[in-house]
């Protein structure tokens, strides 16, 4: 193929541009799916799935969780189609591989991505937002994102911190020399500035009951949620503190805290 103009002539490389045109189409392909995921995790199919613990039919997820069999006829095939789930034809039924459940369904696990398809869905949402900056210069602040943002933030780097947080990456630190005297020191004080929803900074407060744990944030929803998980886990003001703050104006604990 040959393109011309008056500034120039240019051949054009075929194979290069079918192997592009392969990548925008796996592209499609990728965009249009995650959105279903999105679905299944909110919809709760996956777990549907892995709770049943065996092959289903389209009917059976659709009674179990109270959606249209017709969509949900649709929505399995595109998973089995992406290799997500595996399709059996003989018997018309559909497999949650318990590798997959690992990444799609047990929270508790390292492999759990869940939360990045939620993030990936709060991108889309913010789109006119995107577009304004890109024209204006200005940024967005992480509050004035869409809530998916937060929500898919935090359960997606959860099972990271839990799984390494404690057990490896403060040990890691200096040698050991920083969880020392996280361990030893009566009265330390420890900033987590930039907190978010305070999943790091609760691991570390209960890891490190010796210790004092400040968690700062300029965004004030995650800041109420960060306060209202440390209740949950047991952890009052003594051990754990979380305010509204930005990474360069947030307050200085007092020496008798």
């Amino acid at each position: 193929m040959i393109i011309e103009n008056l500034a120039y002539v240019e051949t054009i490389d075929n194979e290069k541009l079918q192997q592009f045109m392969g990548k925008v189409l796996t592209d499609f392909g990728g965009a249009a799916s995650a959105v279903l995921v999105y679905i299944g995790d909110k919809l709760r199919l996956y777990k549907a799935m892995a709770d049943f613990g065996k092959p289903m039919t389209s009917k059976e997820l659709a009674n179990r969780t109270g959606t249209s069999e017709r969509y949900i006829r649709e929505w399995l095939a595109n998973q089995a189609a992406g290799g997500y789930l595996v399709y059996d034809s003989n018997s018309q039924r559909y497999t949650l591989p318990v590798e997959h459940a690992q990444a799609l369904v047990n929270e508790n696990s390292p492999a759990y991505i869940a939360g990045g398809f939620q993030v990936m869905m709060s991108l889309f949402r913010d789109e006119p937002k995107f577009l304004d900056v890109f024209k204006t210069g200005k940024g967005i602040a992480w509050g004035d994102h869409d809530k998916d943002l937060f929500e898919g933030t935090e359960r997606f780097f959860r099972p990271g911190y839990a799984a390494n947080l404690v057990s490896s990456w403060i040990p890691a630190l200096d040698n050991g020399k920083v969880e020392q005297n996280l361990k030893r020191e009566v009265g330390l004080k420890v900033a987590d500035i930039g907190c978010g929803h305070g999943i790091s900074t609760i691991l570390m407060a209960k890891a490190y009951p010796n210790c004092k744990f400040y968690g700062f944030d300029n965004h004030p929803s995650s800041i109420e949620y960060a306060k209202k998980r440390a209740k949950e886990e047991g952890l009052d003001e003594d051990r754990i503190q979380f305010e509204v703050a930005s990474s360069t104006n947030y307050s200085a604990p007092k020496k008798d805290a």
